[in-house]
């Protein structure tokens, strides 16, 4: 039994969760999805999925509830979507903390303000269909380093990366009904764990 942890500091925690319960029955999986808050439950999971948001609240909140120390010192996969996808960063257009988890340079907002939100179908490389992508205030990744492995772009801008067992998306997942993102994690967590 794995336990998926949904980082429950702001934003789409509730969506995440049930997402997440979804990709877990459907592809059989025993694991409890849960929402965490302090670095003690965070230590506890398997694997970790940072929603979007305020990614400048969210990491000032990790950082000062010393989660991000629990994510590194057990080596725990995150899954990070919009704001998510910003933390992992090593890098962005804002001073603020970062978990520094992939290699990678993040632009916040980087396809614009809330009212150029939009939504299309992606082609990520994960998957053979198309994925309905939901953009809200996106970032979008560049100057991915050797061991980063684009996923998904529209036109230059990069979208979608993995790296290790982490994956980060610049769209949000848990606003569609398409459960594949979520089993890609779920099947990553359980890479590290057997």
């Amino acid at each position: 039994m794995i336990k998926i942890g949904i980082l429950d500091l702001q934003g789409d925690v509730s969506e995440h969760q049930i997402m997440a319960k979804n990709a877990v029955n459907k592809i059989s999986l025993k694991a409890d999805v849960l929402k965490v808050k302090t670095a003690p439950e965070v230590a506890e999971c398997d694997g970790i999925v940072i929603s979007g948001g305020e990614s400048t609240v969210i990491g000032r909140l990790i950082h000062e509830n010393g989660i991000d120390i629990a994510i590194k010192e057990n080596h725990i996969p995150v899954l990070g979507t919009c704001a998510g996808m910003v933390l992992l960063s090593q890098q962005t257009d804002c001073d603020q903390p970062l978990l520094g988890l992939v290699p990678m340079k993040v632009k916040r907002n980087g396809f614009g303000r809330q009212k150029l939100s939009f939504e299309a179908d992606l082609n990520l490389n994960a998957l053979k269909t198309p994925y309905p992508g939901v953009f809200i205030r996106a970032p979008y990744a560049y100057d991915v380093e050797d061991g980063t492995v684009v996923v998904g772009q529209i036109h230059d801008k990069i979208i979608a990366v993995a790296y290790e067992h982490h994956l980060a998306t610049a769209f949000h997942p848990e606003l569609t009904n398409d459960t594949r993102i979520h089993e890609y994690f779920l099947k990553e967590v359980l890479n590290c764990v057997e």
